[in-house]
């Protein structure tokens, strides 16, 4: 089966340019043959253009899962609660869930039984992360930030009972949400993680 010959290829994820050269189709006829690999299983499609290998995706780790979330929606870094369990600083935990941040807009992709999910906030809000291996992940500060950004506004449920303060620094969360809305700080006050404006 043509299809066997993919495995030569030994990027992580790849587009139809790779399909058409190492099946030597063109890549109108990579596009088609994505397709189908996708209905039979073969392929994982995580948008439009990039492909991952069922058998690889079906051994990723959680690095290379967020890096597959960082080019689902470019740009974009992984925050919020998905960032706070990778720190364990939550209790929470999210199985097959991956929660970004992204200027663009707010959207969800289902990846092969896998969600991953963009939300927008603003453009001058987009900072207060690092890259960590190959991927890109909020601060463990920004992280939580950023979900009492977006509960300020109603778009998003943060488990506050199920989070390690001791495990956050206060200085930190001060100096970031300065940028943020007085709305955001408020809601920090009330959770006992803004002492001071």
């Amino acid at each position: 089966m043509k299809f066997r010959e993919l495995r030569t290829i030994s990027k992580l994820y790849f587009g139809y340019e790779e399909i058409a050269r190492v099946l030597e189709i063109s890549p109108a006829s990579a596009r088609v043959s994505a397709s189908r690999y996708v209905r039979q299983g073969f392929l994982v499609r995580i948008k439009r253009n990039m492909y991952v290998l069922r058998e690889v995706w079906n051994a990723l780790g959680k690095a290379e899962k967020f890096l597959l979330v960082n080019m689902g929606q470019t740009p974009s870094y992984i925050s919020l609660t998905t960032a706070l369990e990778y720190y364990e600083i939550t209790t929470q935990l999210q199985r097959d869930f991956f929660e970004s941040v992204a200027v663009k807009r707010t959207k969800e992709i289902q990846v092969n039984g896998s969600v991953f999910r963009y939300s927008k906030i603003d453009g001058k809000l987009y900072f207060g992360f690092k890259k960590e291996k190959e991927f890109f992940i909020a601060t463990p500060e920004k992280a939580l930030v950023d979900a009492f950004y977006l509960m300020s506004y109603g778009r998003y449920a943060l488990d506050v009972s199920a989070l390690d303060s001791e495990k956050l620094n206060g200085d930190k969360i001060i100096r970031l949400s300065m940028e943020f809305p007085s709305k955001t700080k408020n809601m920090l006050k009330k959770y006992g993680y803004l002492k001071t404006a």
